[in-house]
């Protein structure tokens, strides 16, 4: 078994298969249909077919196709319900594995990068992996001061088929449109490859957790694992005890998602200002719920355990003020005033003209989270939003049309809005308002919103 397909031809052929293969099982359906089956048996049967070869070909490609994969997993609760539900385990799966590498191939890979006596460095060494991910596999260890670790072992090869990938994956973004129907996704591979080259780096990524470790320690409502050795291609992190987010999302009470999401809020929002970095990875594999000495105790005491910060946003300053001011002043109706800071920032590109109270009109369903003291995230919520936006018959479609988004806030707004997805995927009932007063300059000043829940 080949640690990675590196081979470009033998990755093409992989990927091009996605959308040959939809197109395939849509012939056989209509020919089912002729035949006198069902419409809506037929279409369920094609999606969940789908699903499974969507997981299994990005699985086992790992590198950018499968960080692709983990990206449609979080927007998955903005597609109407009949086109996501057979797309949703499969997905999910991808936030949590992938087919692993053989130990041989990681004993190898932990040789060349730790030297010949690296068993040293362990008291033990789990060769079955405990995660696998994107461009790396993640082991259970003991480090030889006795302290239980994660051992994240990047995949050889993973810079060069995720740079691969992503740039194939480009070239089909016309094609992988059945996939995700609603989905423009050309944009989100373009923003993808831009990043992974910081994703490769472990030194990089070594930096940024240790900062979140220092910032967040002792913290009650989050932890950070510290780092504790990084070489070339691995890194040696405290293990980190949790209840995966995902188990959350798919099983968890009304007072435990109310939890993760008023977590998952608080993080999104104080992790920037406390610590200059914006964690850029939310999806719901990257995150656990800690329970402490009492995992069946009170949801209330449950700490957010945040890993993976192979991607952050630099932020030396918090997040802009900029983008609480706005809010702010679309909160409180000033059409004008947001309308020329957009300008300003370069949302409105010159030559372009907008009405003020359109764009306002734009805005104020989109941050209705934001108007009231709390707010339940449904994925009911979402798919109004995103339809609203897709309508091509719809002002907001024609509105939306016209605005740009600047390359300094791109980050910024797939973080933003994929941990939206994944509060819509909890279910959860959050005081974003309260976080974001709290955290989000510009925000709080002279703010003058409503207090009824939602």
């Amino acid at each position: 078994m080949s640690d990675l397909p590196r081979k470009a031809v033998t990755r093409t052929v992989k990927l091009a298969a996605l959308p040959l293969g939809f197109a395939g099982r849509t012939a056989l359906g209509l020919g089912k249909r002729i035949g006198g089956r069902p419409a809506e048996l037929i279409a369920a049967e094609l999606q969940q077919r789908t699903a499974e070869q969507l997981f299994s070909t990005l699985g086992q490609l790992k590198g950018g196709a499968m960080k692709f994969g983990q990206a449609l997993s979080v927007f998955e609760s903005a597609l109407p319900e009949q086109i996501a539900g057979p797309y949703r385990a499969a997905l999910t799966k991808l936030q949590e594995a992938a087919p692993p590498l053989p130990a041989a191939s990681v004993h190898a890979a932990l040789a060349e990068r730790l030297g010949e006596d690296w068993r040293d460095l362990f008291e033990e060494f789990d060769d079955r992996p405990a995660a696998a991910a994107s461009i790396g596999q993640v082991h259970r260890a003991v480090w030889h001061d006795g302290r239980a670790v994660a051992v994240k072992v990047q995949y050889p090869g993973a810079g060069e088929a995720l740079l691969a990938d992503l740039t194939q994956l480009g070239r089909f973004a016309k094609l992988l449109g059945p996939l995700v129907p609603g989905m423009d996704v050309k944009p989100l591979i373009a923003e993808l490859r831009d990043r992974v080259s910081e994703e490769l780096d472990y030194e990089l990524e070594a930096r940024a957790q240790s900062a979140h470790a220092q910032e967040f320690a002792g913290d009650p409502d989050v932890v950070v694992p510290g780092v504790v050795h990084q070489s070339d291609q691995v890194l040696v992190t405290e293990w980190l005890e949790g209840v995966p987010l995902s188990e959350v999302i798919a099983n968890g009470t009304p007072e435990q998602r109310d939890r993760a999401g008023q977590l998952m809020a608080r993080f999104l929002f104080s992790g920037a200002a406390r610590t200059g970095l914006l964690h850029a990875d939310p999806h719901p594999g990257n995150f656990r719920l800690v329970t402490g000495d009492a995992p069946d105790g009170p949801p209330e005491k449950w700490r957010l355990g945040v890993l993976d910060f192979g991607t952050v946003d630099r932020l030396p300053q918090g997040l802009p003020v900029e983008i609480g001011t706005a809010l702010r002043m679309t909160l409180d109706g000033q059409a004008d005033a947001v309308h020329d800071l957009l300008r300003g920032e370069g949302f409105v590109k010159p030559g372009i003209e907008l009405d003020p109270d359109a764009v306002l009109d734009y805005l104020l369903p989109i941050i209705e989270p934001a108007q009231v003291a709390e707010f339940t995230f449904t994925r009911d919520w979402l798919r109004a939003q995103a339809a609203r936006i897709a309508d091509p018959r719809s002002p907001a479609y024609q509105l939306a049309r016209q605005l740009n988004l600047p390359p300094a806030y791109l980050l910024i707004h797939r973080v933003t809005m994929s941990t939206i997805g994944v509060l819509c995927q909890l279910g959860a009932t959050v005081r974003l308002r309260e976080e974001m007063e709290a955290w989000v300059p510009g925000f709080a000043a002279d703010s003058r919103t409503q207090d009824t829940p939602a």
